[in-house]
């Protein structure tokens, strides 16, 4: 589907900073980016409140919103804005939810966000490779068998049914293997490491 007018207007008003032009930007996606934060959690086995669909779109918006609008700028319209908004936000929502599931794992949050606790985007990314690498020494720890559903659902946040497909396993072994890894990888942890 290619660009249409109204969006092609609607994306050059937002690149321009005209008022009004976010408003009526956030107003006609701001349903698409809910439904995908909806899809994207059934399709993960996400459980998602209405708090988590409000922190999940003021990531999205904050995406859309860095360097002057930049993934915006950065569209050229070789498919719809939607679709290309479509991939974008599920990027950003994947993200984030894998990023929530591994602190959770690690007991490092109980139901919330880590990023509420990491004040800018610089120590966000930061933090966020310290805790990749802290995660794939702790998972060089784990039996091969065990690292590779704890690194499948963590880290590629794939579901049970995926998970028992790509490695031929049973369905209902995955939640013990992952209980007794996440158990053994918190013995394993660096007690002075605090998030």
């Amino acid at each position: 589907m290619a660009l249409t007018d109204i969006d092609k207007n609607l994306l050059k008003r937002c690149l321009a900073e005209e008022p009004g032009a976010w408003k009526d930007f956030v107003d006609r996606f701001i349903g698409l980016f809910t439904h995908v934060i909806h899809h994207t959690a059934h399709a993960r086995s996400v459980r998602v409140t209405d708090s988590d669909v409000d922190d999940l779109l003021s990531e999205v918006f904050l995406v859309l919103l860095a360097n002057d609008y930049r993934v915006l700028s950065n569209f050229r319209g070789n498919s719809s804005l939607a679709t290309y908004l479509t991939v974008v936000s599920r990027r950003v929502v994947v993200k984030k939810m894998v990023e929530r599931r591994m602190a959770e794992a690690l007991g490092h949050v109980a139901t919330q966000s880590k990023l509420e606790s990491i004040p800018d985007e610089q120590s966000r990314q930061q933090q966020m490779q310290e805790d990749q690498e802290e995660i794939h020494n702790m998972i060089k720890q784990l039996p091969p068998a065990d690292a590779q559903v704890v690194e499948q659902y963590h880290l590629q946040g794939k579901s049970y049914r995926q998970i028992s497909t790509d490695l031929d396993i049973p369905e209902n072994s995955i939640g013990p293997t992952l209980s007794r890894a996440r158990s053994q990888m918190r013995e394993t942890k660096p007690k002075t490491r605090t998030l």
